[in-house]
């Protein structure tokens, strides 16, 4: 009977087997990695690029304005403003609240709608020092009667004030109210066109969907600024120049603004 003997592979070739596969498996791992990178940076590209063009007229707008904003003492360009005060006689009766008043401009002044903003400021003391003048005065002649001499030094009062903002960017009317009075001043304030590009900077006479707008605009700069630094770290292999870059803009922003404060 013969004695077979078992045959096992060299354990040369095993270990062959096992690199290979070991290798194989880092290379997928690496391939799969490469691949999620590889997307996250093309959905950054392509949402980096449609966020930059729907805030392209408007970045336009406000890039433009705030250069002049911001060199207006330099630059001396002209602002072409027209400005043209009136008196209007106020119906009888006189209307008995802002909001009355306000419907009656409206008609008065022909506008299309109801005004930007309606301020109220309550009636106060007036400014200069009238109450100290008569209290000396009361004091130094030894007024006999108190209640007299609380009624003289009593100050003077500046009636409450109605002031209402009509109009757009390029033209602006402005209706100031002292209560009491018979009638109403009336300033407009036609704009020409550094003006307006400011006035549509700071959102003058405009309605709340510019507002609404302008916030999407600033949420786009934000997105921008922080895709625009992931882009560079993940596309760029020099990162300690990009690092350098932004760290010496942090650091002069921060200084800039710390030094003001």
């Amino acid at each position: 009977m013969e004695n077979t003997i078992p045959q096992h592979p060299a354990s040369g070739a095993s270990h062959t087997g096992v690199t290979a596969f070991t290798s194989s498996t880092a290379v997928e791992s690496r391939n799969r990695s490469h691949q999620r990178r590889t997307t996250i940076v093309q959905w950054i590209r392509k949402t980096h690029g449609w966020f930059g063009l729907w805030g392209a007229i408007l970045g336009l707008i406000f890039g433009t304005a705030g250069i002049w904003l911001n060199h207006r003492a330099v630059l001396k360009l002209p602002v072409a403003q027209q400005r043209i005060n009136a008196q209007l006689t106020l119906p009888e009766p006189v209307p008995a609240t802002a909001q009355e008043m306000a419907a009656w401009l409206q008609t008065e002044l022909n506008q299309s709608g109801p005004p930007n903003s309606v301020r109220i400021e309550a009636a106060r003391p007036v400014a200069w020092t009238e109450k100290g003048k008569r209290a000396s005065a009361l004091n130094s002649a030894g007024a006999a009667n108190p209640t007299d001499a609380a009624e003289t030094a009593k100050p003077l009062m500046q009636p409450e004030r109605w002031i209402f903002n009509f109009g757009g960017p390029d033209n602006v009317i402005q209706a100031d109210y002292w209560r009491g009075n018979r009638s109403i001043g009336v300033t407009t304030t036609s704009n020409g066109f550094l003006a307006t590009l400011t006035n549509l900077h700071k959102g003058v006479g405009m309605p709340v969907a510019w507002i609404l707008l302008v916030d999407t605009l600033a949420g786009s700069m934000i997105f921008l600024s922080i895709s625009g630094v992931a882009l560079w770290m993940m596309t760029h292999r020099r990162r300690r120049v990009g690092l350098a870059i932004f760290g010496t803009s942090v650091v002069l922003t921060l200084g800039l603004v710390i030094a003001q404060l």
